[in-house]
């Protein structure tokens, strides 16, 4: 009995199938301060201090580093860990790390460290230079909104 379906057709399903069975929850991962879908490291190992004290994003390392909100940060020097710890909300980007940009828009978008910005002392990310150019085109506007959405995914109304 000859099939109506090819080989590739059932290939493409297929791999439609494991696409989609594999992209968590966006969402839910971003409402549990435990759980991030890029991974338990946050900012992708960059040390958010650096930020601050370097005026650049600098990559942390592995043997300095210290666990909080759920996730692995790392540090490029002891001194930078200590001063994270001692206050790490004023350290931490917002969003728990998460894309401004696609935040103002309630999306949830994994960061490029490169694309950065402090404004009034608090550390934003974006996805990607090209979101980072559309975020700085109203910067307050768009806090005002990722705050906001923040506060909704977040189940803080």
């Amino acid at each position: 009995m000859k099939s109506k379906y090819s080989i590739s057709s059932l290939m493409v399903g297929l791999a439609i199938l494991l696409f989609i069975s594999g992209v968590p929850d966006r969402q839910a991962a971003a409402a549990s301060s435990s759980t991030s879908w890029a991974g338990e490291m946050a900012i992708r190992g960059y040390d958010p201090v650096s930020y601050f004290r370097a005026g650049k994003p600098m990559k942390g390392e592995r043997s300095i580093s210290f666990r909080w909100h759920g996730l692995t940060w790392y540090f490029s020097s002891a001194e930078n860990r200590r001063l994270f710890t001692a206050d790490p909300k004023k350290y931490a980007p917002q969003y728990d790390g998460y894309c401004a940009w696609a935040m103002s828009e309630a999306r949830i978008a994994v960061t490029d460290p490169e694309a950065w910005k402090i404004v009034d002392g608090k550390l934003y990310l974006n996805c990607s230079r090209a979101a980072f150019a559309k975020w700085a085109r109203d910067i307050p506007g768009n806090i005002k909104k990722a705050d906001e959405n923040w506060k909704r995914i977040r189940g803080n109304k």
